[in-house]
């Protein structure tokens, strides 16, 4: 009679334990979105508030989405980084840059004028220079030490070089002819 019981036992608890599933199953499919779906929460939080989306993370690389539309160069202060875009809106190049102790203000502004080797205001020998603002009677450009350094500027000295490497300030020369827009956002 053992083995009888023992069967029967497992039968009807291979039977509950489907039964569990079929209702567990059940509950989740017909659950509210509010419940259905798990959230993160601090432990010990009680709050029956909505927990608000997170915000798109923008990809780090990406040419800024408030940085005008067309063939530009685009000048993030905060990320100290260039894009070179083309008229299709497809990033060319992308590289960081060492920002000058003057920064003109977020706008947009066209390259004035260009030098291929002088001395920059700090005393450096630089190439490619393009220049495009003026900050109180501070000129503003890009350019590469011919040394390839990106050292900090001395923030005593008022210079306008926003210095980039040899290789970047080649393709900031060849694309950033006089008239290109330049925009600088924050």
């Amino acid at each position: 009679m053992a083995r009888g019981s023992s069967g029967i036992v497992a039968g009807l608890t291979a039977a509950a334990v489907a039964a569990v599933c079929f209702l567990a199953y059940q509950a989740s499919a017909n659950a509210p979105d509010s419940v259905a779906a798990p959230t993160a929460r601090s432990s010990g939080s009680s709050t029956a508030a909505p927990t608000e989306k997170p915000e798109a993370k923008r990809e780090p690389l990406a040419i800024p989405a408030d940085s005008d539309t067309g063939a530009r160069v685009v000048y993030a202060l905060k990320d100290r980084r260039v894009w070179i875009v083309d008229a299709k809106e497809k990033s060319l190049r992308t590289f960081t840059v060492m920002p000058s102790a003057i920064s003109p203000l977020p706008g947009v502004y066209r390259v004035t004028s260009r030098s291929g080797t002088i001395k920059g205001s700090d005393g450096v020998p630089i190439e490619h220079v393009v220049r495009f603002a003026s900050v109180d009677d501070v000129i503003v450009g890009f350019s590469a030490a011919q040394d390839d350094s990106m050292h900090s500027p001395d923030p005593t000295i008022k210079t306008g070089g926003v210095r980039m490497k040899r290789a970047d300030g080649n393709a900031m020369w060849t694309f950033a002819t006089v008239g290109v827009k330049i925009v600088v956002v924050p």
